[in-house]
């Protein structure tokens, strides 16, 4: 069989077009070994045509697990979900890939650089061999700009520039890439699914369905159905097959709220597909086989619920290999005022404005401890629109429930001059003694119990 490359070298006009593209271009055949590679790898990488002959896709380019075992490239574990690997046998199936994005670590002039590589990939035979072109365009330099100018406020859709929030954003980076069951903790309001999301369309899955389940909403008779689906006949009202939620997933993301609701019988079942990725239909005997990333959220402590007996504890660890902890918002207070702004804007594109939001109205909800977190802030933005009629937003305009709280505390008086911060220094100072606490802060007993009944968090 003659190589590839000699093709490449006795047709000028393919020659010029496999050397012109601007990007690193590879011929690998299904065991990834390189038949041709064109200019810019050789440049790029300091290879020559000569070196990389049947060699693999891995040792050409550098990898960094390449060089972890002694038999080279696609014998480690990270090798098994490489990326490229694993274009390269979709292509070589008969499938065309579009720009997939990930994440590799490549020697670069003999250091080790984190890249972010789009993948793109077409079907070739040459010579009765089923070959696979692979073509690689370096975005690291755009995807970090990309980076620095979304998070500045704003990132995937979630607002905040806390220094939790930041955290956040780079945990969900560095998960989106990864194949692996995510578990995000906090409380109700603190926008779960808007993480869950930015997980999935920060990933290779995001073009593929994201499929959201609330699980506490599902009447518990028919939770089972709309995850699995369902055969004809299987129960009162079954007149047709269905899909469940599992399948309209299949190749993206579920995502399940409120897991904790689920009943034991469903957890035993959802147990099964995380460890073989099948289930049958309920009535059903076929076994049907999906492609899903799960992720999942709770607004309970999950452990506790093992520990009641309430939820598996094997399910518990199955999807719980990366948790996410999401902070209440008021532990990131600063991000208020650009959450105020945000919500006043999006109204303003629905035709509901105001001419501004008032500093007294802005302190009132600065000092809100905000039970209902985001979405209680949200819903007092809408309502002090409708109140202000398109004029200043007041803090008469506000809900009953920050009136009032504003109110009880201005009653108060010394209360207001503790903030969480000073009280928590004061307490670890003095080993917990809350009188000692008080002298230290200049305040009555009562006065900071009453602040720890305001903010029961701190102690």
């Amino acid at each position: 069989m003659k190589p590839i490359i000699e093709l490449l070298n006795k047709d000028g006009f393919l020659k010029t077009l496999f050397e012109s593209i601007p990007c690193g271009v590879l011929v690998v055949d299904r065991e990834t070994r390189v038949h041709a590679v064109n200019n810019l790898v050789e440049q790029t990488f300091g290879v020559s045509r000569v070196e990389i002959v049947n060699r693999r896709g891995g040792e050409v380019l550098k990898c960094v697990h390449a060089f972890e075992n002694i038999k080279g490239c696609g014998f480690t574990e990270d090798c098994q979900d490489c990326r490229i690997r694993l274009t390269a046998m979709d292509a070589i199936a008969g499938k065309q890939i579009h720009r997939n994005k990930a994440k590799f670590q490549l020697l670069v002039d003999g250091k080790v650089r984190d890249l972010v590589l789009l993948i793109s990939a077409a079907p070739i035979e040459y010579e009765a061999e089923k070959l696979a072109i692979i073509i690689l365009e370096d975005i690291t330099e755009l995807n970090n700009l990309r980076w620095r100018l979304r998070t500045e406020q704003t990132f995937a859709g979630i607002i905040g520039r806390d220094a939790s929030m930041f955290e956040l954003f780079d945990t969900i980076r560095e998960v989106a890439e990864v194949n692996i069951p995510v578990l995000i903790q906090g409380e109700s309001g603190t926008g779960k699914e808007l993480v869950a999301s930015a997980i999935h369309n920060e990933g290779p899955r995001a073009n593929k369905p994201f499929v959201p389940v609330n699980c506490g909403a599902l009447p518990e008779g028919l939770l089972e159905s709309e995850l699995f689906g369902h055969v004809r006949g299987a129960f009162t009202g079954a007149v047709r097959d269905k899909k469940g939620r599992f399948e309209l997933a299949h190749g993206g993301t579920l995502f399940l709220d409120e897991i904790a609701e689920l009943p034991k019988f469903v957890q035993s079942k959802l147990l099964r597909v995380l460890q073989d990725g099948t289930f049958e239909r309920v009535g059903g005997e076929k076994t049907v086989s999906v492609d899903v990333r799960l992720i999942s959220a709770t607004n309970r402590d999950l452990k506790r619920e093992v520990e009641r007996g309430n939820f598996r504890e094997d399910l518990y660890y199955r999807i719980n290999v990366v948790p996410i902890h999401l902070p209440p918002l008021r532990k990131r207070k600063s991000d208020i005022p650009l959450l105020v702004e945000h919500f006043l804007n999006k109204a303003a594109e629905e035709g509901q404005e105001a001419s501004g939001l008032s500093k007294d109205a802005l302190a009132i909800m600065m000092d809100y401890p905000w039970p209902g977190n985001v979405r209680e802030l949200q819903s007092a933005i809408r309502f002090a629109l409708v109140k202000c009629k398109g004029g200043l937003i007041r803090p008469q305009d506000l809900p009953m429930e920050l009136r009032s709280w504003n109110n009880d505390r201005s009653l108060r008086g010394p209360s207001r001059k503790l903030d969480p911060d000073s009280v928590r220094n004061a307490l670890a100072r003095t080993g917990g003694n809350k009188a000692k606490a008080a002298r230290l802060l200049g305040v009555g007993r009562a006065t900071l119990y009453r602040f720890l009944a305001d903010f029961p968090d701190v102690s």
